[in-house]
């Protein structure tokens, strides 16, 4: 069974920067495509970065050049490097796999940026 554990949110302020983790457990780590998704209040969750097992990554535009997924295949851990941080970027983080595999779903991390 699959359990993603996410961490590493907080309060920051505008311009600030985060790290988050999310530790997997099972084994399909190793050859899954991971992502970071974020829903803010009242909007839909949506994908901000994605890496494939291999390391290739994408980015949603709006977090181009601010964030940047990696991933540690020993540790079966993900994580999202989120600089210069903005208000929008407010959200509760979660991982999942590429395409999401509803199961797999965590609590998430909130992420609050705010001065």
């Amino acid at each position: 069974q699959v359990q993603l554990v996410e961490s590493g949110g907080g309060l920051v302020q505008p311009g600030g920067s985060l790290r988050l983790s999310c530790a997997a457990s099972g084994s399909i780590f190793r050859i899954a495509a991971m992502g970071w998704y974020r829903q803010a209040p009242g909007k839909e969750r949506e994908l901000v970065a994605a890496s494939t097992s291999g390391g290739n990554t994408n980015y949603a535009d709006s977090v181009k050049g601010r964030f940047t997924i990696s991933r540690d295949n020993a540790k079966n851990t993900v994580y999202l490097q989120m600089n210069n941080l903005k208000p929008e970027d407010t959200a509760v983080y979660y991982c999942n796999t590429r395409p999401p595999v509803f199961s797999f779903w965590g609590q998430g991390t909130q992420v609050t940026v705010s001065s």
